[in-house]
């Protein structure tokens, strides 16, 4: 009998704030983290902390206390909602690190700026719209990378297809032109890329947005009622969350091979590429763990693939020996080539070109 994983408690945060030295801020919070055995991401910038990471009973106290304690990183909010219990550590080790900018969209915002722009709609005023008003008259905007839409979103939802400020910036006037004098309602995981955008949004003119607050998570903590269509990405081990239940539950997208519907997620084992697949997991081992044709081929000329669990070579071994001795380069890589081409002998790829976005966070 399998033995039962011990339930933690997993838990995802972000708070606004001006710090003047992130480098000092992350080292502390390494001794405290490291020290009480936690394990999860936490980012810390010069605009603010993003914490996801997982816990004990004890442990979750500690942090708390450590959290309520500190001048900068007290009271976050939505501290207790936004947090889930899970079977075991959802991440391998504790990283604490300095990350520029809360996500990587090219602009960064002062605490005030953040406030200023407010327009904040609360879950509650959310779901009335969506269970009894009049949908048509707003626009329900995922604000999060593509792939994140194609596994779950918002009924009535449209996806911004847009990765960075840049992209952002350059579709406010087509924004315009399409939303007219509709209320903007924008959302992503958390809430942090909200808080940017909407700042962005308004300053370019569209006074009429507005951001969820507290995000996807905080909403389907909250309720189980059908609003929310297929799986949530996460960034965390589970990387595809289940969402709601048995009586709620859908799946709206389909395998990227198969064309069947599907909840899993996989990456393409190409390190270049890495793109995020929605994939049956049968169907994703047939291909041998590759996205597309064009990924294979590239694949056969430098092997920069990740090692899985059914491959018996060890491609990153193979390409250290030729670092050791060069003049084996040829031999190896035929050597390889050939075990390549003989597993995927019978495989049919549908997607010719590479599934990876411009941009993923």
């Amino acid at each position: 009998m399998a033995k039962k994983k011990e339930i933690f408690t997993l838990l995802t945060f972000y708070k606004f704030v001006d710090v003047v030295n992130p480098k000092k801020e992350v080292e502390e919070h390494q001794i405290f983290t490291r020290g009480i055995w936690m394990k999860g991401r936490i980012y810390i910038g010069t605009e603010w902390i993003s914490a996801t990471v997982t816990w004990n009973d004890g442990q979750i106290m500690a942090y708390k206390l450590y959290l309520a304690q500190h001048k900068l990183f007290n009271n976050p909010e939505d501290l207790d909602i936004k947090s889930c219990k899970v079977e075991g550590h959802q991440f391998p080790k504790m990283k604490v690190k300095v990350r520029d900018e809360i996500v990587v969209l090219g602009k960064k915002y002062s605490k005030e700026e953040i406030e200023k722009a407010g327009n904040r709609m609360q879950i509650e005023e959310f779901k009335d719209i969506l269970d009894n008003g009049k949908i048509e008259d707003y626009i329900v905007l995922d604000m999060r990378n593509d792939h994140e839409y194609r596994l779950g979103h918002f009924k009535n939802a449209i996806p911004a297809s847009t990765l960075t400020f840049k992209e952002l910036e350059e579709k406010v006037e087509d924004y315009k032109k399409q939303f007219g004098d509709k209320k903007v309602i924008s959302y992503c995981t958390g809430w942090i890329r909200c808080e940017k955008s909407t700042v962005m949004l308004q300053n370019a003119g569209l006074k009429n947005t507005y951001q969820l607050d507290g995000g996807v998570v905080k909403y389907i903590n909250t309720y189980d009622d059908g609003n929310w269509e297929g799986n949530l990405y996460v960034f965390d081990d589970r990387v595809s969350d289940r969402v709601g239940s048995d009586e709620k539950h859908t799946v709206i997208w389909e395998c990227c091979y198969t064309w069947q519907k599907t909840d899993h997620c996989e990456n393409c084992r190409y390190s270049p590429c890495n793109a995020r697949l929605i994939c049956d997991p049968q169907a994703y081992k047939d291909h041998f763990w590759f996205c597309s044709e064009e990924c294979v081929g590239l694949a056969r000329k430098d092997f920069y693939i990740k090692e899985c669990s059914f491959d018996k070579k060890n491609y990153k071994l193979e390409r250290a020996k030729i670092k050791v001795k060069p003049e084996l380069k040829d031999e190896i890589f035929c050597s390889l080539d050939k075990y390549l081409s003989g597993q995927l002998k019978w495989v049919e790829f549908s997607n010719k070109k590479s599934l990876k976005e411009e941009y993923q966070d």
